[in-house]
């Protein structure tokens, strides 16, 4: 009787720190796996948000590229059809003026919306870094330019999500998530320290205060 006595007293009080370390560890397993998935684009981001704060110090040579071309007969004609028929629609060409499009020109225009006028189909082509557009003119001449502004230009719209596509738009959606997690959980695994670390408190006061005392004084 004697034997199971302070065993069965010391089993309850060492719970509350076993619940503790188990909380800890998926606190740290958490972290580690937000931190791993957003590694990469928090470098990107890191360095884009410096690149387009100093935007107008980094000078950017646009590249101009434009090329032209001349549609067969039979494409024109249909051309000025669908275009009588489309004035002021915002449609996509026809598969066979697509299909001519995609090889006079290095682009992809299949499923692009096109405005259309009686006198011309124009295509609008943004990209991340750059603008492109094509035109084709219901008396057959096309022309096709592309605008490059470097790759600083590129990171600092792939940053910004313009022009990317949806997917990089989850992606961004996904990694401000992960960002999120990441805080909070290493938040709360300094709050976990924090009896072992004076400083913890204070320098993150100091995290909190800076920004908005920088932003009620300095920002108009």
């Amino acid at each position: 009787m004697s034997s199971t006595g302070p065993s069965s007293t010391a089993a309850p009080s060492a719970l509350p720190g076993a619940r503790r370390a188990v909380y800890l560890k998926q606190l740290h397993t958490w972290h580690w796996i937000s931190s791993a998935i957003c590694l990469m684009a928090m470098l990107l981001f890191s360095f884009t948000g410096f690149t387009l704060n100093h935007a107008a110090d980094i000078e950017a040579k646009p590249q101009v590229t434009r090329l032209k071309a001349k549609l067969p007969e039979p494409l024109r004609a249909q051309l000025a059809a669908y275009a009588e028929g489309h004035a002021d629609a915002e449609v996509p060409l026809p598969s066979e003026l697509a299909d001519w499009t995609n090889g006079a020109f290095p682009v992809d225009v299949r499923g692009k919306r096109a405005e259309w006028s009686e006198e011309d189909a124009y295509i609008a082509l943004p990209r991340p870094g750059g603008d492109a557009w094509v035109r084709i003119a219901a008396d057959g001449s096309a022309e096709y330019e592309a605008t490059s502004r470097g790759w600083i230009s590129w990171l600092n719209d792939m940053h910004k999500g313009r022009n990317t596509g949806v997917v990089w738009s989850w992606f961004i959606d996904i990694f401000a998530i992960a960002c999120v997690l990441f805080c909070l959980t290493g938040f709360l695994i300094m709050k976990y320290h924090a009896a072992n670390r004076p400083s913890t408190w204070p320098v993150i006061g100091f995290g909190i205060v800076l920004p908005a005392v920088i932003a009620l004084l300095f920002v108009h």
